[in-house]
């Protein structure tokens, strides 16, 4: 058996080699890369902690000088807010060039409400039965009862499963004492039971 052994000129064992020199190069590179790193990171640090009391005062001065400059331009923008406002002021009273008998003006009414006085069980403001809007707001405020547990009025039927359906049902039997109030636009009103109504 022969075993050859290569020799130094033998290109196939420098190759091997350069390969180890570059890759050493590049862990020196990136060591000193790494150290440079660290060096200026400490020394950022050290200058920080010097110049935190500085940059502290220096804080402070601008925002003196900050505020002392807000409150200057404050007082010169009410200044001239106030000139602008009167201004204003002037320049719309002058723009009515409308003739006087266009200008319609009212007088303001005032009135006291009284109650129209219950003729039997007669109602004597709006129909004589439920409007819709009156029906949804005794449901809706019924309902909100119900759920916070306020008794029913009522027998509860096995289809009866929610509290918005029972309050339905006590405003078609009239159980409710609920009593609703009209007004007229002049003052006048009149507090009508559910029991005079139709439902």
């Amino acid at each position: 058996m022969v075993v050859k052994q290569s020799s130094p000129d033998n290109p196939t064992h420098k190759k091997p080699q350069v390969h180890k020199e570059k890759s050493t190069k590049k862990v020196s590179a990136r060591t000193r890369s790494d150290s440079t790193q660290t060096r200026s990171a400490q020394s950022a640090v050290s200058e920080h902690s010097r110049d935190g009391p500085k940059k502290k005062q220096r804080r402070s001065v601008q925002k003196e000088q900050a505020t002392s400059s807000k409150s200057k331009s404050n007082e010169v923008i009410q200044e001239e807010g106030s000139t602008q406002a009167e201004v204003e002021s002037e320049s719309t009273t002058m723009k009515v060039t409308r003739p006087e008998n266009e200008v319609v003006t009212y007088t303001e009414v005032d009135f006291e409400f009284r109650e129209i006085p219950a003729d039997g069980e007669k109602v004597l403001i709006g129909p004589a039965r439920l409007t819709r809007f009156e029906k949804a707001r005794i449901t809706g405020a019924r309902s909100l009862q119900l759920s916070l547990g306020a008794p029913s009025f009522i027998s509860v039927s096995p289809d009866i499963r929610d509290s918005i359906s029972l309050a339905i049902a006590e405003i078609e039997s009239k159980a409710l004492p609920i009593s609703i109030r009209r007004i007229l636009p002049n003052g006048l009103y009149q507090d009508i039971p559910i029991d005079w109504m139709k439902v």
